[in-house]
């Protein structure tokens, strides 16, 4: 069967993410962190997503990137296409979402997309065009004082509006609920407007499913990995898609384990103290590893540890500490440290014999892949929502986790190699 969804994903994590929605709902599905240029696959799949590195870059590479990424996707035969974000919606007062989404619908020749960054199951919803985290505003929770993306603002048409020229309206909550038929009509309303980007409302999965199901006719989807949900059924409806129950199999991965954590989310240092209390812990201080880093030292301290089990290694802090260490190197430079040294001390556990991997932060995630070489991932079963098993493409075989920062139990990080293949 051709290729059916072309997916563009901002950062790493968030394409597992994606790619463990259409692994649940019947989608051979492999991530990929770059497509040949001409746009062979080289896998049995019906979807692919393509992970790259633009939720911060400037936005005239985040374009360019896409475009590239949008382009191969298209040779290797795609039908639909989605760019996936993050629930939280976090983004630059630039972009990335509003510039990016604009060049792929450019590129297509479309004129309208929707834009759903809603996923009720991590328990974000989309009210009046305003986002929530559980029962609380965005701009009220932790994410107000991201370091990288802060979010103040959760009114999504404000928050759009500021980074495109083109109209952004709104399918709200009373035509959602009303169903696919509802939600196609407004759609045509919106685009007889001139809206561009059709922001929607969203509290409960099967708000998503009718959402997914009423774009079966756009050429670009946005949104988080919720709006997968419907989609696979348009290409079941259109006799395109069969069944796939073997979608989610993975071939088992022995080998020793390690956690490498970047991501400065309350989920994930949660998970570091949770982690540490039971497995060795070694964190990394930006300040140190700009005055020098010797990755052997790491992986040294590591090797008497992994014959017992996972040790983690990380660079997470609270905000406060994390404005410090950036005031003192500069933003940019900060990160660039904590992924040159996370990168390093992957290859050196990997050649120490670790073969099961969990990282946790899209920008972590992405220096790691780089670093070890991997080309891509085969999508496994979900171990928290939003997070799946994976095993690499190529050798030596890898099974990984890659988690955003925000996602997962506070147990996670021990929890998931028991569901790791």
């Amino acid at each position: 069967m051709p290729l059916l969804l072309g997916c563009i994903a901002d950062d790493f994590t968030g394409a597992t993410d994606l790619c463990n929605m259409l692994v649940r709902y019947g989608m051979r599905t492999i991530q990929l962190f770059e497509v040949p240029p001409n746009g062979t696959i080289g896998e049995e799949v019906d979807a692919v997503t393509v992970a790259l590195k633009i939720r911060t870059c400037p936005v005239a590479e985040a374009r360019t990137q896409a475009l590239a990424a949008l382009a191969r996707l298209r040779r290797a035969g795609a039908r639909q296409f989605l760019f996936k974000y993050c629930s939280t919606f976090d983004s630059t007062g630039e972009g990335n979402i509003g510039p990016v989404a604009d060049a792929l619908l450019d590129a297509l020749g479309a004129d309208l997309t929707v834009v759903c960054p809603a996923f009720p199951e991590t328990g974000r919803t989309v009210y009046k065009g305003h986002l929530f985290v559980g029962d609380r505003l965005l701009s009220d929770t932790h994410m107000r004082t991201h370091p990288l993306t802060p979010m103040t603002d959760s009114n999504l048409l404000r928050v759009l509006g500021r980074q495109t020229p083109h109209r952004v309206g709104l399918v709200d909550y009373a035509v959602v609920r009303r169903g696919e038929g509802a939600i196609r009509a407004r759609l045509a309303e919106l685009r007889a407007a001139g809206v561009r980007h059709a922001i929607t409302d969203v509290l409960h999965d099967a708000h998503l499913m009718a959402i997914g199901h009423a774009c079966a006719d756009l050429r670009l989807v946005t949104g988080g990995s919720g709006i997968a949900m419907g989609l696979p059924d348009n290409f079941r409806r259109a006799g395109l898609l069969g069944e796939n129950p073997e979608a989610a199999r993975l071939p088992s991965i022995a080998g020793k384990e390690a956690v490498l954590a970047g991501s400065c989310s309350a989920a994930t240092l949660e998970q570091i103290r949770v982690f540490a209390a039971r497995r060795p812990v070694r964190a990394l201080d930006p300040l140190e590893l700009a005055r020098g880093f010797d990755p052997a030292e790491i992986v040294a301290w590591a090797k008497p540890h992994l014959a017992e089990g996972p040790v983690l290694v990380h660079a997470s802090a609270p905000p406060e500490k994390v404005k410090a260490v950036q005031a003192a190197l500069g933003r940019e430079r900060a990160g660039e440290i904590v992924e040159r040294a996370m990168a390093a001390i992957a290859r050196g556990l990997v050649e120490a014999g670790v073969r099961r991997l969990v990282v946790a932060g899209g920008e972590t995630a992405g220096a790691v892949c780089t670093a070890l070489g991997i080309r891509g991932l085969r999508i496994g079963p979900q171990i928290d929502p939003g997070v799946p098993a994976t095993v690499s493409l190529g050798e030596p075989l890898l099974a990984l986790a890659l988690k955003s920062g925000n996602f997962g139990r506070p147990d996670f990080f021990l929890e998931a190699f028991r569901v790791m293949p």
